[in-house]
C-alpha cells in the first residue's frame, strides 16, 4: 500500500507541474478528465484522492511561474500578476516566485494549528460567521471605494466588474467554466495587451541567493501572515467565496501592504484555502474548492485515516514542490529575457483564446473579450486591480441575500 500511495503522490506532482506551467488550465479540468477515465473504476480511491491532492498542491506552486513571467493567470493566481509583473519589468521575477512560493510554504505550515482549531470550533461556528458574511463583503467593497483617491473612477471600475460578475455567475448563460474567461480577461490578457502596445522588454533578471532574498523581505513577512490568519480560514468554509476574495479582504486588513507583502500574502492564502477545504471536508462534509468536491465523488464520508494522509500528503508534496518550483524558475529568470517578449505575449493571447473556446464555448470567449476591456480600463484609469474583485464579490453578496 505504501508503495501504491509513493506512486499516487509522484504522479501527481509530476501532472500537476504539467498543468501548472500550462497557461489557462485549472486543476478542475484536470480533475475532470482523471475522473472520466477508466481508471477511476479500476484504481482504489484512496490513491486517486492522494494523486488529487498532490496535483492541486503542485498547481498552487508551480502556477505562479506562468503567472508572474508569461501574465497568465489562473483563478487562484489572478491578482499576482500586477506585481509580479511589475518585479518582472524590474529584473526580479525570480524574487517575486520565491516571494509567492515562500507564501504557499507558510500556508502549508500555519495549517497544522489552523487544523486543531477547525476541529475545535468550526461545526459551532459556521452557521453565525455565514449569517454575516454579506455584510463583510458590503464592508470589503466600501472599504475598496473610501480608500481611493479617484473615488468616481474606483466606483465606477467596481460597479462595472460587478455586472460582468453578476452577468457570468448569477445568470444562466450556461457558460463552462465561467470564472476561465472572466478572470483571464480582466488579470490575464488586459496586462498582456498593454505590455504590447508598450512594447515592454523583459530585461536580464537577477538571481539572488534564496537566503538573502529572506533575509531582505523579513519585514515583509508578519502582515501578510496575519492578514491572511484572518481572511483564510473564513473564506476558506463559507460557500462563494475562495482564495481570491480571501486575497482581497487580506489585503484591506493593512492598507499600505507593498507589492512583495501582497505576493506573500496571495501565496499564503492560496495554499491554505486549498489545505483547509480537505479538513472543512471532513469537518461538516462540505466541499469549498473542485478538488475537495471530486474528493467527495470518490470518498463520500472521509474518516480520520484518510485525512491524516491527505494531510501528510499536503506537506510532503508542499516542501518536494517548493524545490522543483525553485529550480524552473531559475530556468525561466535565466532565459526570458532572450525572448521577443511582444511575440511571446501574441502567441499567448492566441493560446488564451482557443483555451476558453475549447472550455467555454462562443459566449465564453465574448465574457472573455468584455472582461479583458475592463481589465484595460481599470489600468488605464490608474485604479487599483483589487477593485476588479467586484466582479466576485458582489455575486457572492447576492447569492447570501437571496
Amino acid at each position: 500500500m505504501l508503495l501504491e500511495l509513493i506512486i499516487a503522490l509522484a504522479f501527481g506532482i509530476i501532472i500537476g507541474t504539467i498543468t501548472g506551467l500550462l497557461p489557462g488550465i485549472h486543476i478542475n479540468l484536470v480533475s475532470v478528465i482523471i475522473l472520466s477515465l477508466p481508471i477511476s473504476t479500476i484504481v482504489s480511491p484512496i490513491y486517486l484522492v492522494i494523486f488529487i491532492t498532490s496535483l492541486s498542491i503542485t498547481h498552487i506552486f508551480i502556477d505562479f511561474i506562468p503567472t508572474i513571467f508569461l501574465g497568465c493567470p489562473n483563478e487562484d493566481t489572478s491578482l499576482s500578476v500586477l506585481p509580479g509583473h511589475e518585479l518582472l519589468l524590474e529584473g526580479n521575477g525570480y524574487e517575486a516566485i520565491i516571494l509567492s512560493i515562500t507564501g504557499s510554504l507558510i500556508g502549508i505550515i500555519l495549517l497544522i494549528p489552523l487544523t486543531i482549531i477547525f476541529f475545535i470550533f468550526l461545526p459551532t461556528t459556521y452557521n453565525l460567521l455565514k449569517n454575516i458574511m454579506p455584510l463583510v463583503l458590503i464592508l470589503i467593497i466600501f472599504t475598496m471605494f473610501f480608500f481611493e483617491k479617484g473615488k468616481k473612477k474606483t466606483l465606477f471600475i467596481i460597479i462595472l466588474s460587478g455586472l460582468l460578475g453578476i452577468s457570468v455567475l448569477t445568470l444562466n448563460l450556461n457558460i463552462k467554466e465561467p470564472l476561465l474567461p472572466m478572470l483571464t480577461g480582466l488579470f490575464g490578457a488586459s496586462s498582456i495587451i498593454l505590455s504590447i502596445s508598450k512594447k515592454s522588454k523583459i530585461p536580464f533578471q537577477e538571481i539572488k541567493l534564496i537566503k538573502h532574498i529572506l533575509r531582505e523581505n523579513k519585514s515583509n513577512l508578519k502582515k501578510p501572515i496575519l492578514a491572511s490568519l484572518i481572511a483564510s480560514p473564513i473564506c476558506s468554509f463559507l460557500p462563494g467565496l475562495g482564495s481570491n476574495q480571501a486575497s482581497t479582504i487580506g489585503s484591506y486588513i493593512f492598507e499600505n501592504l507593498n507589492k512583495k507583502q501582497f505576493l506573500i500574502l496571495i501565496g499564503i492564502v492560496n495554499s491554505l484555502v486549498m489545505s483547509l477545504s480537505f479538513i472543512i471536508l471532513y469537518s461538516i462534509n462540505k466541499s469549498r474548492t473542485g478538488s475537495a468536491a471530486y474528493i467527495t465523488k470518490l470518498l463520500p464520508n472521509i474518516n480520520q485515516n484518510q485525512l491524516f494522509l491527505i494531510i501528510i500528503t499536503v506537506l510532503i508534496t508542499s516542501v518536494i514542490v517548493f524545490l522543483i518550483t525553485i529550480k524552473i524558475s531559475k530556468v525561466f529568470s535565466k532565459n526570458i529575457y532572450k525572448i521577443n517578449y511582444n511575440l511571446l505575449s501574441i502567441i499567448i493571447i492566441l493560446f488564451l483564446s482557443s483555451i476558453i473556446l475549447i472550455f467555454s464555448g462562443f459566449i465564453g470567449f465574448f465574457v472573455f473579450l468584455i472582461s479583458t476591456f475592463t481589465g484595460i480600463s481599470c489600468i488605464l484609469l490608474n485604479v487599483r486591480r483589487t477593485s476588479l474583485m467586484a466582479c466576485l464579490l458582489i455575486p457572492t453578496i447576492i447569492y447570501y441575500i437571496l
